[in-house]
């Protein structure tokens, strides 16, 4: 045992000795090459993903690379369609009492089938009172952008009927005014301007007024 110990122990050794050369160059080849990939690192740009901006930018630009390419728009979701369960079945063994429990695997199944039943059929009630309640408040923004466009037109209406009154007391009295055509410019400015808001509607009104209705009294 001694003199086969010592025989493996010399091997080994002279096949260390023997093979250090060839790993002391490979293990030099892979330094040179780990510093030739950091310098080809070093001269690249690095391209940072910094905001939502940046990202759409890359992407348009890898679009306009190969404008040929086309490109890949993909469908509207389908809506999915809830499982049938059958009220009874026919096709199952068992006692007058119900299916045997060899058959459990089948009551399993179409339990499985009428939960995911009952979770479609409550997520297209929810998803009908989400649609319901946002077409209500359409219609309320909508009710109350009208009543402010009506407000602002009474108003405006109001101020033209009494420069207007104005004008003719002035010249049955024999004045003239300063400067009338100031005034109606700057009516109609600021009638066109009241127009254009209530056509862009406020911040928090998602429905725009009718602007046809500013348009025929402007």
């Amino acid at each position: 045992y001694c003199w086969f110990f010592d025989y493996y122990i010399h091997k080994s050794l002279q096949f260390r000795i023997s093979f250090s050369p060839t790993l002391v160059y490979f293990g030099i080849m892979k330094t040179e090459e780990s510093s030739k990939k950091a310098g080809d690192g070093e001269e690249k740009p690095k391209t940072v993903k910094n905001t939502a901006l940046d990202l759409q930018r890359m992407k348009l630009e890898k679009l306009m690379k190969n404008p040929e390419k086309p490109v890949v728009i993909p469908d509207r979701q389908k809506e999915k369609k809830t499982p049938h369960v059958p009220d009874f079945v026919r096709n199952v063994m068992g006692s007058s009492a119900g299916a045997g429990s060899g058959e459990f695997h089948v009551y399993r199944h179409l339990r499985r089938k009428e939960y995911a039943r009952q979770k479609a059929i409550g997520e297209k009630g929810e998803k009908a009172a989400q649609d319901e309640a946002f077409q209500l408040k359409l219609l309320e923004n909508q009710k109350q952008a009208e009543e402010r466009t009506a407000k602002k037109r009474a108003k405006r209406l109001k101020k033209k009927k009494n420069l207007k009154k104005k004008k003719i007391e002035n010249a049955k009295a024999g004045v003239k005014l300063t400067d009338p055509p100031s005034e109606e410019s700057s009516l109609e400015d600021s009638d066109r301007e009241e127009s254009v808001k209530d056509c862009d509607g406020s911040e928090s009104n998602p429905v725009r007024s009718n602007p046809t209705d500013s348009e025929d009294n402007s």
